[in-house]
């Protein structure tokens, strides 16, 4: 009876630890999709972009970083340094 729950216990897991890799992967391709954004992009382009309207798959990105706070965590210490660099070249921050 031990062993069979303590295989159960393993089996979720290393589930877990999947699912969280699986994330971690997703979040750092987010991430670097949003820094190469910010670095081929131009001024003008960035300006114009951020006028537009979200789309559905960046809201879905945005509430999903509002309810995971260490996803959220991740994300912005990867994209801070070279989107907000990219911000500043173009006069977007002061």
């Amino acid at each position: 009876m031990n062993k069979s729950i303590g295989a159960a216990v393993l089996i979720s897991a290393l589930i877990v630890a999947r699912v969280a890799s699986a994330q971690g992967m997703l979040l750092d391709f987010a991430a670097d999709k949003v820094i190469k954004k910010y670095q081929t992009a131009t001024c003008d382009e960035l300006k114009a972009q951020r006028k537009e309207p979200p789309t559905d798959k960046e809201k879905e990105a945005v509430q999903f970083l509002r309810n995971d706070s260490q996803a959220r965590i991740f994300f912005i210490n990867k994209i801070a340094a070279p989107v907000l660099n990219k911000m500043y070249e173009c006069g977007m921050i002061p």
